[in-house]
């Protein structure tokens, strides 16, 4: 086990998965951790040097005070720059996809993948809104997760590997509600503003960036990410859920191959 330490002293839990070639770095999604990557992790590291980490409170890392976009963003250049990485590809999953999409703006990257992420995230604030009483109740709290991730889940549901993930998880309420809080306490266009900003680097240093979904972000999201970020790619694998790249592993990893190739 390797640990990396943050600017504000967290301890960021990584694993080198070795392998030659291009660099990657894969990070995972809300509540969950680099195990969630296993399948990704295996077939990469044929062809590349592989890192995975867990993002603050997730997994094996430290807690914290702080637990919002940019905070986590760190945690990601901090593994990099423990790891000696120069210009990594950077391969992130739901908040991971996020947390990538603001590294990639402000720090040298290969390239960017963001996996079932949508970055209007002022759009999750009435879902969010809805339950947001019971995320705030300890007892609720597990199955409002457990609820939302299975609603998510798509073809993975009832599979053996949807099991590993929920295995896999940490659903810790303080985590959650941190990450989250931004969304509960600002408007829709305050949050947007956030969004701008955290993006507004992409204009300065173009980064490759591809966004692929497994649910359907809507007709209008391709037009608007492009305006934030002028390179990137949507892609859509229709009713694959929120884990595309999980349902698919092998597709998934030549989609990557091919899109680092270009």
């Amino acid at each position: 086990m390797a640990i990396a330490t943050g600017a504000d002293g967290t301890t960021i839990h990584y694993e080198d998965h070795g392998g030659s070639g291009t660099d990657v770095v894969l990070v995972h999604g809300i509540t969950e951790s680099s195990e969630t990557w296993r399948p990704i992790t295996d077939r990469l590291t044929t062809k590349h040097h592989v890192v995975t980490l867990d993002l603050r409170g997730h997994g094996k890392s430290g807690t914290a005070d702080r637990y919002d976009l940019e905070a986590m963003a760190g945690d990601v250049v901090t593994v990099i720059t423990a790891v000696g990485m120069e210009h990594a590809h950077i391969v992130g999953h739901s908040l991971g996809g996020a947390v990538v999409s603001a590294v990639g703006a402000a720090f040298p990257v290969a390239s960017v993948v963001n996996v079932d992420q949508s970055l209007q995230l002022g759009s999750f604030k009435e879902q969010l809104s809805a339950v947001e009483p019971q995320l705030r109740d300890p007892e609720m709290f597990p199955l409002v997760i457990d609820g939302l991730f299975g609603q998510l889940a798509g073809p993975l549901a009832g599979t053996e590997e949807f099991a590993r993930v929920n295995d896999a998880r940490r659903p810790d309420q303080d985590v959650v509600l941190g990450v989250w809080e931004m969304i509960f306490a600002m408007s829709e266009e305050d949050i947007g503003a956030v969004v701008e900003g955290a993006l507004a680097g992409y204009a300065g240093h173009p980064v490759p960036y591809l966004s692929l979904f497994g649910i359907d972000p809507g007709p209008e999201y391709a037009d608007w990410l492009t305006s934030h970020i002028a390179t990137a790619t949507v892609e859509v694998w229709a009713d694959q859920g929120h884990y595309p790249h999980l349902a698919n592993p092998d597709k998934f990893v030549v989609r990557l191959e091919e899109f680092w190739s270009d």
